[in-house]
């Protein structure tokens, strides 16, 4: 039984998820799809657009994202089941509400982990240049998803290893880091990653703003824990402790390592704003100025391993996500069969699908601009629904056991909501573009859908 009072759609034997998960592996999961060292990739677009005060960005993100990290805590505990924010919406705002969640997730659940094979295969091959990207990237795809059939408690087991690897490297980052400051002193002012590093005129709140709309897209990922809720010993509390657990772990990572790094940034910000082309490196670029080609070298091959993982971590989500749809009968039925407790059809769906956006964009040159210019607009999507589903169950329906706390059920999620919907609006064109018409698409399947069920008399 849900902790709402009924079973899960379809909970047959043959749709059951085994429980064999614990705290830590729920963090496990949430950090390897985030990744401890995300800020890597985009350290240069948020220096260059904050003025230089990018561990700020990175302090207003982490408090951006809780409120949607609360919200899912508050969902988790009344619908403990693996569809997670389809699930939410389901019961909070209706079917209809719930598939377009569903749909809109699938956006982010099953291309970013083909983002993330693909910053894999690129890494791999510029350690091993003479095989090319697309191999690398349809291998990691492979040996991910064996793991995955495997078991989510085997996948855990590899991916904590692994992730204790990432930790260790961003260590190393921070242990030299520390030395070359004692030891030489800083490039910048020492309160320049907190309050912008003056190039660019004076501290401009606008700017920070502006950049944490980027940053937040560093955060997507840690929601996926909440799909291994039928997962999990010891009840959905746990599930939601991993939820806040691992946002503010990941803050933290996040902040010192940006701090550090702008320390070290030989490159004012204005000069990042002003030759775009050094952004992408820059992070790269100041490690080694300042500490030395070998830091460089064990940071890009932890991100090709740890990428893959975080791909591992997604697809692991988004199979879980499909799964819940096809018990649910919004997606074809055969989703939601397990096999030992795994979703084994879920998941290799959810491989090839993944597979094929991967190895296609691997084999273009502008592949990457294409996948990550449309994997936000769904997740952002998805999480103002969520929002929704907070005040729907809660306030509208009240539906909980307790009183209606107006701060928790109320005030957070329509703050939550509006910061999403403020993302959404700073997106890209050409990705709000693909979520709409995604989005478009769901409609007219959900709109047949309702056209089948009246013909069946459902």
């Amino acid at each position: 039984m849900s902790e709402t009072g009924t079973t899960a759609p379809g909970a047959g034997e043959e749709h059951q998820l085994r429980r064999s998960l614990g705290f830590r592996d729920l963090v496990v999961y949430g950090l390897l799809f985030i990744a401890p060292m995300a800020p890597v990739g985009v350290f240069g677009t948020l220096d260059a657009k904050s003025h230089g005060a990018v561990a700020l960005v990175y302090v207003v993100a982490t408090i951006a994202m809780a409120f949607t990290a609360f919200s899912y805590a508050q969902m988790v505990r009344v619908v403990p089941q693996a569809g997670s924010v389809f699930a939410y919406a389901r019961v909070g705002l209706g079917n209809g509400a719930g598939f377009v969640a569903g749909w809109m997730a699938m956006l982010d659940y099953v291309l970013i982990p083909a983002v993330a094979y693909l910053f894999s295969g690129i890494a791999m091959e510029a350690l091993v240049p003479e095989v090319s990207r697309w191999v690398w990237t349809a291998i990691a795809v492979i040996v991910t998803t064996l793991l995955n059939l495997w078991g989510v408690r085997a996948a855990a087991r590899v991916g904590f290893l692994v992730l204790a690897m990432e930790i260790v490297v961003l260590v190393v980052f921070v242990v030299a880091a520390i030395v070359v400051l004692a030891r030489d002193g800083a490039a910048r002012d020492w309160l320049s990653p907190l309050s912008g590093d003056g190039t660019q005129g004076a501290f401009a709140l606008s700017a920070v703003v502006g950049a944490v709309s980027v940053a937040v897209l560093s955060y997507l990922g840690f929601d996926a824990i909440a799909t291994f809720a039928e997962e999990v010993t010891g009840g959905s509390a746990k599930v939601a402790r991993a939820l806040l657990f691992c946002l503010a772990l990941a803050g933290v990572l996040f902040v010192a390592q940006t701090y550090l790094v702008a320390l070290l940034e030989p490159v004012s910000s204005a000069q990042l704003a002003a030759e775009p082309e050094r952004q992408g490196s820059a992070f790269y670029d100041a490690v080694d100025a300042s500490v030395g080609t070998w830091l460089h070298d064990l940071v890009a091959v932890s991100k090709a391993i740890g990428a893959a993982f975080a791909a591992l971590a997604g697809q692991a989500a988004a199979g879980r996500l499909l799964f819940a749809m096809g018990r649910d009968r919004r997606l074809p039925g055969v989703l939601s069969r397990t096999d030992s407790g795994v979703p084994r059809v879920a998941l290799l769906v959810s491989a090839v699908i993944t597979m094929a956006a991967a190895v296609w964009a691997a084999r273009r040159d502008d592949g990457l601009d294409h996948l990550v210019s449309v994997v936000d607009v769904g997740a952002l999507t998805a999480f103002t629904l969520l929002h929704a589903s907070v005040v729907g169950w809660f306030v509208v329906r009240r539906r909980g056991d307790a009183p209606v706390n107006w701060w928790k059920h109320l005030v957070v999620p329509v703050l939550g909501a509006a910061i999403t919907v403020a993302v959404i609006v700073e997106a890209s064109g050409s990705a709000q573009v693909v979520g709409a018409i995604w989005l478009a698409v769901g409609l007219v399947v959900l709109a047949a859908q309702a056209r089948g069920r009246r013909s069946a008399g459902m």
